[in-house]
């Protein structure tokens, strides 16, 4: 007899400030469950009525062993297909199908990807700062840590961080984070001027443009850095605009990542194919999970464009775990990013909430050390869930503010 779905349940909870959601397969098996991601911070709502009333019934009685038809089973039965909603719920309940599966086998899931092909999972932090000197001091920090490639912003995305429209906007202009994109790229580019010439290049640094400035100007920018040597330039265009990356690509040496807001195939496939980008960075949770990442990054390594996947703060350390457990099989893996979830003996100096909320929540989260991170070797994604722990942190409905995001003369623009 096949081992089936018997039940779903659905956990939101913010142990760090910022809104997690987890899904928890039960089966038919007693004592076998499954966790999975199903993070989307600003709706979170959305996505857990989406699988109670809806993927839930769905599901109740399948074999929890064939994650290929329950995927696509997910994913077509609404007719309609991706989207932030949809794809995260569908990606929760398939983490805790993986998770299940990797029980069953008593194994670690890089050991049913065919195995590590590395030993650790190379990782980069993020510094910002207003000055240079301030930069240099979290750089420096992070290097005594072992950290050898890092993201650098000074001011937030762009240099955008008021909430408050801006003299220079027109009178009764709305507020929202106030972006002037002439002013970042001459700030950028001196600032990597200033960080080359006193740190050298022993290290590799990464910038993100958060999709927030015209193809034209991420042309001027990517030429701009290229005497910086960037690790790569992140997010330089929306996907709105993907056709420019043709041309991006024909006046750049820069590398190019792209893809943290993608929801289809349809989105990436040409600028793999045409190897119009060097790193996907998708975020896993939002193409609806493992099974289509791993999909993702095959099909990649055949246009030898490598992977890096989205590792922010708002997913939990099921989705961490994932990344680290795709990444220690792939071949093309390029590097991940890692938001700092630690282990308890670590020094977290930019934690802002309950030192040990998260660990309370979560066990068994992947380990950094010495620049690298390493899974625990349990069975499946390894790591496991608190329910009475979590519930001590709820989540926010505050409204979103930080994709408030306008030009000097207050018109909206894309975050």
């Amino acid at each position: 007899m096949p081992i089936t779905i018997k039940d779903i349940e659905v956990y939101n909870t913010a142990p760090e400030g910022i809104n997690l959601t987890v899904v928890k397969v039960l089966t038919s098996e007693d004592g076998l469950y499954g966790l999975g991601c199903a993070t989307f911070a600003y709706r979170y709502q959305a996505v857990a009525l989406y699988i109670t009333a809806y993927l839930k019934p769905l599901l109740i009685g399948r074999d929890v062993q064939t994650i290929e038809e329950n995927w696509a089973l997910m994913h077509q039965n609404a007719y309609w297909r991706n989207g932030g909603v949809e794809n995260n719920a569908i990606a929760g309940i398939d983490l805790a199908l993986w998770d299940i599966k990797g029980k069953l086998a008593g194994m670690p899931l890089y050991q049913l990807f065919g195995g590590a092909v590395r030993k650790g999972v190379p990782v980069y932090r993020h510094v910002d700062g207003a000055s240079v000197d301030e930069i240099i001091d979290q750089i420096q920090y992070y290097q005594s840590l072992g950290v050898k490639h890092l993201r650098v912003q000074s001011g937030g995305y762009c240099g955008g961080l008021s909430l408050t429209a801006p003299k220079s906007a027109p009178c009764g202009a709305l507020p929202g984070i106030y972006l002037n994109s002439r002013e970042y790229i001459d700030k950028t580019v001196k600032l990597f001027d200033a960080l080359r010439a006193r740190l050298g290049f022993t290290i590799d640094l990464v910038h993100d443009v958060h999709e927030r400035i015209t193809p034209a100007e991420a042309i001027e920018l990517a030429r701009a850095l290229e005497p910086y040597r960037l690790f790569f330039l992140e997010d330089a265009l929306p996907l709105d605009a993907i056709e420019y990356f043709r041309q991006l690509r024909a006046k750049t040496s820069t590398p190019l990542a792209e893809g943290e807001l993608f929801n289809n195939p349809q989105e990436f496939r040409t600028l793999i194919a045409e190897r119009l980008i060097d790193y996907i960075r998708v975020h896993i949770t939002q193409i609806g999970g493992i099974t289509p990442a791993r999909k993702l990054a095959i099909f990649a390594e055949t246009f030898g464009v490598r992977t890096a996947w989205h590792g922010p703060g708002d997913m939990s350390p099921l989705a961490h775990a994932a990344n680290i457990h795709i990444d220690l099989a792939a071949r093309n893996f390029g590097v991940q990013e890692w938001s700092g979830i630690e282990p308890p003996n670590f020094v977290i100096q930019e934690l802002k909430y309950p030192k040990g909320a998260l660990l309370e929540v979560f066990d068994g989260l992947p380990e950094f050390k010495d620049g690298y991170v390493y899974p625990n070797d349990r069975p499946g994604l390894g790591v496991e869930f608190n329910a009475a722990a979590a519930a001590k942190y709820p989540c926010s409905d505050e409204v979103t503010t930080w994709t408030q995001t306008r030009g000097r003369d207050g018109a909206l623009v894309l975050p």
